[in-house]
């Protein structure tokens, strides 16, 4: 669901109505950062800062970022720090309460169950999301785009209140080397520690053996598990095997691509199908084969109460209910290497003209490589970054073919695209899974948008108890 498409506001109104709600973990630090500069529309990101078990930290994030009325269009956002193995405290600060907000505001006046969402790969700011999050109350940690095998040890650790560290992968080193990022959240308070709840842990996967691993060998307690198919929105595990392309140049999955379910669910652990199970009788035949239930990406991406800027989400909507709605699953497009489901529109980044004519830069970093340089220490590399600086640090230039800038475009998606120096706006990237083709069958007659809960009562015609985490 990229960037807080899954945002608070749809999270708690699935959980309201009985499912799992689940928020974006993803760059929610500097999605704090530009709601303030934008004004704070509503006033919720303050309402939730008042909440924060610490107002001096608050009190210093409203002070650097909060615009009143909002910054003129044509200004750039103010920066924050990147993502380092070291982050500064503002960064950390920033981390935490990010998390916290949008963790809050989902849980806010109701008693349903709430979770969140992060990727392996970005591993920088895990620990101080997790820990945000965890402040705030957060029911389930989900996980996919790596092997979290370290998480649910973690999640114990930070319950208990002690420091973290989670180990980064790091180009260049050697296998018995061993380098690691930390959180201590006694760094942020003075006096003693707040009671927080350890999360239920749910792993997102795609194939048995994973699931067999971490259920055996993950550092902590595995609750459950998410099985993605290849038709799931946003990123996908790569196929199996050599890496073979259709005509059009998308990956190829095959047999061996296809989940053992028999042996995931022999693991004794609930579970939820994900990737086009937005149907009644999908839901239907995903409880047959002994799933908990499943798990709604695209369909809850375009509804009113989704993130995704409103323009590109009409759009979208028209293309489908014309048949004109297309996804291409492009296997180099994210510097994660992980194959990634691009919606085809014109005027923005999905169009090769249109990100051509785009101005290099990586100015966020969340999705950046770590390396190690040859003084020994840490350095970091995009391949979407400006092909000379990549090439300069080390990187083999052909990584960087047809890379796109993931972080500046899902944060376009959401109306909080920068403006660059030179006054170029940064355009949309906007992600789906396959079921983007028939997402207007949630339309009503006439009418032009449609809202999560029209999505619930379509799944769940034919079942009477919780199953779809949204």
């Amino acid at each position: 669901m990229g960037v807080a498409i899954s945002s608070w506001s749809l999270a708690r109104t699935v959980s309201q109505a009985g499912q799992l709600g689940v928020v974006s973990g993803t760059a929610l630090d500097i999605v704090l950062a530009r709601q303030l500069q934008v004004g704070d529309p509503g006033g919720h990101v303050r309402r939730a800062l008042e909440a924060f078990p610490l107002p001096d930290v608050a009190e210093r994030i409203l002070r650097r970022y909060f615009v009143p009325g909002g910054k003129p269009t044509d200004k750039p956002f103010r920066a924050k720090p990147m993502p380092s193995e070291k982050p500064s405290q503002h960064l950390l600060e920033l981390l935490v309460a990010g998390n916290f907000v949008e963790v809050f505001l989902a849980k806010e006046g109701h008693e349903g169950v709430i979770g969140i969402n992060f990727l392996e790969k970005i591993q920088v700011p895990t620990l101080p999301s997790l820990y945000g999050a965890m402040l705030a109350g957060v029911d389930c940690i989900l996980m996919g785009a790596g092997i979290p095998r370290a998480i649910p040890g973690i999640l114990d650790r930070l319950a208990e209140g002690k420091s973290v560290d989670l180990r980064l992968d790091v180009k260049g080193i050697a296998r018995d080397e061993e380098i690691t990022t930390r959180f201590d959240p006694r760094s942020l308070f003075d006096d003693g520690l707040p009671d927080v709840a350890r999360p239920d842990f749910i792993a997102i996967v795609s194939f048995a053996t994973l699931a067999t691993m971490l259920a055996r060998k993950a550092s902590g307690r595995v609750d459950g598990f998410i099985v993605e198919g290849a038709t799931a929105g946003g990123h996908n595990a790569p196929p199996r095997g050599k890496l073979q392309l259709t005509d059009a140049g998308e990956p190829i999955y095959g047999e061996r691509d296809i989940p053992d379910l028999e042996k995931i669910g022999a693991l004794g652990l609930p579970f939820w199908l994900a990737g086009s199970y937005a149907a009644p009788e999908r839901v239907t035949e995903a409880l047959q084969v002994g799933a908990t239930g499943v798990q709604i990406g695209t369909a809850f991406a375009y509804c009113a109460e989704s993130g995704l800027d409103p323009d590109l989400k009409a759009r979208v909507l028209a293309m489908s209910q014309t048949g004109e709605a297309t996804i291409f699953t492009d296997p180099v497009a994210s510097p994660t290497g992980f194959p990634f489901k691009v919606v085809g529109m014109a005027a923005t980044n999905s169009e090769a003209a249109s990100y051509e004519d785009r101005t290099r830069i990586c100015d966020l970093g969340y999705l950046r490589h770590a390396y190690k340089q040859e003084d020994g220490t840490l350095g970091w590399r995009c391949p979407s970054e400006p092909i000379e600086d990549y090439v300069r640090k080390g990187g083999d230039v052909e990584d960087t073919r047809g890379r796109k800038c993931v972080c500046n475009g899902l944060m376009a998606n959401i109306g909080l695209g920068q403006v660059q120096r030179d006054g170029e706006h940064e355009r949309a990237l906007v992600t789906s899974g396959d079921d983007v083709v028939n997402v207007a069958r949630f339309l009503k007659p006439g009418a032009s948008s449609y809202g999560a809960l029209d999505v619930l009562e379509y799944l769940l015609q034919d079942v009477d108890q919780p199953v779809a985490a949204g």
